[in-house]
């Protein structure tokens, strides 16, 4: 069987990758994301994007309801 390539995190894979992390990181992914209201899953992307490339969409860009 061929895998399915997907250009974003699925939430099940979100779960699988949090669940490996140590619990201070993980907890902070969570925090987050509630802070920001956004799903674990495009937190966990925007903290791996911002690492591999400074000028990743990040965490200072998101601003939820600010018209920003």
């Amino acid at each position: 069987m061929q895998a399915l390539l997907l250009e974003r995190l699925s939430p099940s894979d979100a779960v699988v990758i949090l669940e490996r992390l140590p619990e201070r990181i993980r907890l902070a992914l969570i925090d987050k994301a509630v802070e920001i209201d956004y799903p674990i899953e495009a937190v966990s992307e925007m903290a791996i994007a911002s690492f591999l490339d400074t000028e990743a969409l990040g965490f200072v860009d998101c601003k939820p309801g600010r018209g920003q």
